[in-house]
C-alpha cells in the first residue's frame, strides 16, 4: 500500500497529539539508543573506550538524528487508551538500521571485523569513505520505518475486542 503525501502528512500531524506516556517513551527511548551508540562508538567519552580516530563532522548529526529515529519509533509501539495499531512489526528494521548507524559512526580502524578482512590502510582507504553512506542508509531505513508505523496508527486503528 503506497502512502501518499496527503497520508504521510496526517500520519507526521498525529505525533503531535501523542498523550504524555508515548512521549516518555520516546525520550527514553532516545537516550538508550543514544548512550547504546554513542559510548561504544567514542562520540560519547568515557573511561571505557578511547576511539583511534577523531570524531568527524558528519558523526553527530548521523548519530542524534538516529537516536530520535528510534526514539520517535520505540513511542509508537505504545498503546493509548482501548485503541491498538494494527501494522508491522519494524522492530528488526528499527535495530538493524540502528546497528548500521553505529557502523557508520564508528572509528573505522576500531571495528575489528573490517581490520581483519582488509587490513588498518583498508579500513582507513575503503571503509571510511563507505561511512557516510552507511550512516544515510540507517536514516533512510529508519524514516522508512516509522513512517509505516504513522501510517499504521492513523489509517489501522482499531478498537480491543
Amino acid at each position: 500500500m503506497e502512502s501518499t503525501p496527503a497520508q504521510l502528512r496526517i500520519a507526521v500531524a498525529s505525533v503531535l497529539t501523542w498523550p504524555p506516556r508515548r512521549w516518555i517513551v520516546a525520550v527514553l527511548a532516545a537516550a538508550v539508543a543514544a548512550l547504546a551508540i554513542g559510548v561504544p562508538t567514542g562520540i560519547v567519552r568515557t573511561s571505557f573506550y578511547t576511539r583511534m580516530t577523531s570524531v568527524t563532522w558528519w558523526d553527530y548529526p548521523v548519530w542524534a538524528v538516529t537516536a530520535v529515529l528510534v526514539g520517535l519509533t520505540a513511542a509508537t509501539y505504545v498503546r493509548v487508551g482501548t485503541a491498538r495499531t494494527a501494522g508491522p512489526d519494524g522492530s528488526r528494521r528499527t535495530i538493524g538500521a540502528a546497528l548500521l548507524a553505529s557502523f557508520a559512526v564508528g572509528c573505522p580502524v576500531c571495528n575489528k571485523l573490517v581490520v581483519a578482512l582488509i587490513g588498518v590502510s583498508g579500513a582507513l582507504s575503503y571503509w571510511a569513505p563507505l561511512q557516510p553512506v552507511l550512516g544515510v542508509l540507517s536514516i533512510v531505513l529508519l524514516l522508512a520505518g516509522l513512517a509505516i508505523r504513522l501510517r499504521t496508527q492513523v489509517t489501522c486503528l482499531s478498537p480491543t475486542a
